[in-house]
């Protein structure tokens, strides 16, 4: 059997995307690796018919005929949808649309007004989160949903599990495993402790990835998801949150706080 050669990397929206997309766009850079964004409507024929590439999308919308391709190995990360929802309501507050221009496009059920407009017009936190909730978190969540889990040339990781990783064991496994040609293990890790909070942001984040990442912690939703949106969540998504891994049933509620609690906690933090 020939060496792979396609390495696909795959996130969603607040779920490593930055520390992914850093990492191996760096290591391609520097080796000269061609690097090509697909997406649903891509085929095989769009890959390079020699070499390497590395092949990529945020949203993990990568066609089952690439990652069935004998030569493709692909790297999927998942985040827990709480999480998920806690950092993107944040996010969206201030980002700036030059680099999310999805939430600078006029909305007609908003009166005109863009997403970022519409979530900053909502005064209470609650509101703010609770419409998160509903709109792109929902999104985000049916990407995770639709991904072919178990596919055999995948490696499907939690970004809980990776953040964790600070002496790159799992990364290193991955990488090896896969054993695809032009990304060589001690290349990739450079590049990957590089980009990591636990390696080479630790000390100080700069650009992008201070405007994506207040914290990076895992669980995060245990101090900062309000009892209210809790209760909520598990009504319109638990049985998400059960097919994704990251819980079994709903006494995950119990260990959340109510709003007054967590916000003035946060207030207290500033």
């Amino acid at each position: 059997m020939s060496q792979p050669r396609f390495l696909c990397i795959g996130t969603h929206h607040k779920t490593g995307t930055v520390w992914m997309r850093r990492t191996f766009h760096r290591f391609a850079t520097s080796r000269d690796i061609p690097v090509v964004r697909v997406n649903g409507k891509s085929t095989p024929a769009d890959l390079p018919e020699r070499g390497p590439a590395l092949v990529v999308n945020w949203s993990s919308d990568i066609p089952t005929a690439i990652l069935d391709l004998p030569e493709t190995r692909a790297l999927h990360m998942i985040r827990d949808p709480r999480d998920v929802l806690i950092s993107g309501a944040r996010y969206h507050l201030t980002a700036k649309t030059g680099n999310e221009k999805w939430l600078a496009r006029p909305r007609d059920q908003w009166g005109g007004m863009n997403y970022q407009e519409k979530i900053n017009s909502l005064t209470r936190p609650l509101d703010q989160m609770r419409f998160e909730m509903h709109h792109k978190h929902k999104a985000t969540l049916r990407e995770m949903l639709r991904w072919p889990a178990g596919h055999p040339h995948v490696a499907d990781v939690k970004y809980e599990d990776m953040i964790e990783d600070a002496d790159m064991a799992r990364m290193r496994q991955i990488i090896t495993d896969f054993d695809v040609e032009g990304f060589d293990v001690d290349g990739v890790l450079q590049s990957y402790w590089e980009q990591s909070l636990f390696g080479g942001q630790k000390d100080g984040r700069k650009g992008n990835v201070k405007d994506h990442v207040k914290s990076g912690k895992a669980a995060q939703w245990m101090r900062k998801l309000p009892l209210e949106i809790a209760v909520e969540y598990h009504a319109a998504y638990g049985d998400a949150l059960i097919k994704l891994g990251y819980a079994t049933d709903g006494t995950w509620i119990d260990q959340c706080r109510p709003a007054a609690q967590v916000y003035a906690d946060d207030a207290a933090n500033v």
